[in-house]
């Protein structure tokens, strides 16, 4: 039985380590994926149980993904597979190459990813009622699922519909790639589908990603931030919290880390400030604020929320309840970029030490 579900595409990512995709002759290979990236944080390093549904093409290379997703501890029993041609003609598995950037070079991202096994799914796919009433209480999708293909708009809307007739909660990132909208009707379709979706959801991570007119059309100064999350609220009236990570780049390897959020109950709440945050690896940073995010809404207080199959409370949130969530989220987001990769490697122990104003030190 597992806490949290997520939708979502998971990729091979190709790791030059710190050289450059196109003179690499080695690469280090990890699992990794908006969605997906979630789930592996909230089992890795907070110790719930939770699963990812995604679709693979049945060969080598998928079976090298679901055992990635299998070292993570992410149950991967929601997994459809698809048949394998011989030469991907018909469905493929994703591959992303991702170099980390340096100084006054940033990072990098080729994916290789169009005409997927997941892209490929439809409404009807997967048994959402089964899924749901199996006993979860969280479900996460977002805008990088949706934006794979005009289908996935669809599956993602009606498994986030299931949901919610089950009292799952459900947490939407818009998380716009241009790349996937290209040619698909750019900014202006993937805010449709945003709102569409969001629309659904309890808690939106990411938010700032709905404010103007179309993804990515405005940069919210510091000072814009609650205005910008009042915008957005009056876009989603059903929405509980929104959520936003807050992030100046000096250069790829510092970056000024921070957080805010806006719920009906509590209005605008700033999380903690990390300045001149030692980066190694940026990709990723996102999800591990949402894992964080989420696991603190779950677990209110410290301790498991509500029976199996039923949504955490969150009437009674208030302001130190959302502050903290925002804390765990910032957190494990700054120690998700001190490591290689997509997907955390922190400890929860690690995680609340720098919570209470501590960090990493050499221990012997």
């Amino acid at each position: 039985m597992n806490d949290v579900v997520a939708l979502g595409e998971v990729m091979l990512r190709f790791d030059p380590g710190e050289g450059r995709i196109r003179t690499a002759r080695t690469f280090q290979v990890w699992e990794g994926g908006g969605e997906y990236n979630v789930v592996r944080g909230l089992r890795r390093c907070f110790g719930l149980r939770t699963a990812v549904v995604t679709a693979l093409a049945d060969n080598q290379v998928g079976q090298l993904v679901e055992d990635l997703i299998l070292q993570g501890g992410v149950d991967t029993s929601l997994i459809r597979w698809v048949p394998d041609d011989g030469v991907g003609r018909t469905a493929r598995n994703g591959l992303n190459f991702v170099e980390r950037g340096y100084g006054i070079r940033g990072a990098v991202g080729v994916s290789d990813r169009a005409h997927t096994a997941v892209s490929q799914l439809r409404k009807g796919d997967i048994g959402w009622d089964a899924v749901f009433s199996s006993g979860p209480r969280w479900f996460h999708t977002g805008g990088v699922f949706a934006g794979l293909s005009d289908t996935t708009v669809d599956v993602a809307d009606e498994a986030m519909a299931a949901a919610r007739r089950h009292g799952v909660r459900v947490s939407y990132d818009p998380n716009y790639r241009p790349s996937l909208w290209a040619g698909r009707g750019g900014p202006d379709a993937a805010r449709e589908v945003d709102l569409r979706l969001a629309r659904h959801a309890d808690v939106v991570v990411g938010a700032l990603g709905l404010a103007g007119p179309y993804p990515g059309a405005v940069r919210v100064a510091a000072d814009e931030v609650p205005d910008a999350l009042v915008e957005v609220a009056a876009l989603l009236p059903q929405a509980e919290v929104l959520a936003t990570t807050l992030r100046d780049v000096p250069s790829a390897g510092v970056n000024d880390w921070s957080s805010a959020a806006w719920s009906p109950r509590t209005g605008f709440v700033r999380g903690p400030e990390l300045p001149g945050l030692h980066v190694l690896d940026r990709i990723g940073s996102g999800d591990g604020f949402a894992a964080g995010l989420i696991y603190a809404l779950l677990t209110p207080g410290g301790d498991e929320a509500g029976p199996a199959g039923r949504a955490a409370p969150m009437a009674d949130l208030d302001t130190a309840g959302l502050s903290r969530a925002l804390a765990y989220g910032t957190a494990h987001g700054a120690l998700t970029m001190t490591t290689p990769g997509d997907v955390s490697m922190a400890s929860l122990t690690e995680v609340e030490a720098l919570m209470a104003g501590g960090s990493a030190t050499v221990r012997r």
